[in-house]
């Protein structure tokens, strides 16, 4: 039988968050999402992880506190569900995204809810996993879509007003981000080191706040990329990956 560990205020500073295990140039990263997790416990965040050594958890809210751009009433939010590596297979996505399902229904919520995509995109959960389990699309930007599980049939949650333009007034390269990932803090210092070295504009606005979070210019979770004023992806960038944009 797994073994889950779920973060609290007496077991975080000795518990592992996940990802970026071990690697040095992360620990700011880390140390900033530990803390974040501590400000948010009190809203009922929940992150739920196997007892082992490697990036195995699921990650949710209630969303009226959740830090993302999505409205609605006594739903639970899914930041994020992710087994990685070995742990694949071994139905451990299922135990986990069962229990939130559950425990979202113990606290008599209306429903439970999640980011996904039609194509493909980096951090936000499979879409035909979450169908599985009977999660339904009830909104959707572009590509982004908004997939509910109702328990009872109160309104389902929405995309904020201020995504659904996907676009910014600035047409300087602009990245959105907030400390809910343990790896923003490394791409955001080297970024920032790079831009200056280059002499190229490269706009932050870091997402700190509830507010800032759910009136975002865009479908968001913790990194969001425009260029020319237009929402371009959701994936992190360094130099590298920077330059293969801004150059697309």
């Amino acid at each position: 039988m797994n073994e889950y560990i779920n973060l609290t205020l007496e077991n975080i500073e000795t518990e592992h968050v996940c990802c970026a295990i071990g690697d040095p140039k992360h620990k700011e990263g880390v140390n900033n999402k530990k803390e974040w997790i501590k400000s948010k416990l009190n809203d009922g965040h929940v992150f739920r992880k196997l007892n082992a050594r490697g990036k195995i958890f699921i990650e949710y809210e209630p969303i009226e506190t959740a830090w993302v751009p999505i409205i609605g009433k006594n739903y639970e939010y899914i930041y994020c569900l992710w087994v990685a590596g070995s742990f694949k297979g071994k139905g451990i996505a299922r135990e986990l995204l069962e229990y939130a399902i559950n425990d979202s229904k113990e606290k008599n919520m209306s429903g439970i809810c999640t980011l996904t995509s039609k194509k493909k995109k980096p951090f936000l959960g499979e879409k035909k996993f979450f169908e599985h389990f009977g999660f339904k699309v009830v909104d959707e930007i572009g590509d982004y879509e908004l997939l509910a599980l109702q328990f009872d049939k109160s309104d389902t949650p929405k995309f904020s007003e201020t995504t659904r333009s996907m676009e910014i007034d600035s047409k300087d390269f602009t990245i959105y981000y907030s400390p809910e990932c343990p790896y923003v803090e490394h791409e955001v210092n080297e970024l920032t080191e790079y831009s200056k070295e280059n002499n190229i504009k490269i706009n932050f606005i870091k997402i700190d706040s509830l507010e800032k979070a759910k009136n975002a210019p865009c479908v968001f979770n913790n990194w969001a990329n425009f260029k020319d004023g237009k929402f371009v992806s959701n994936t992190l960038l360094n130099k590298n990956s920077f330059e293969k944009l801004v150059n697309s």
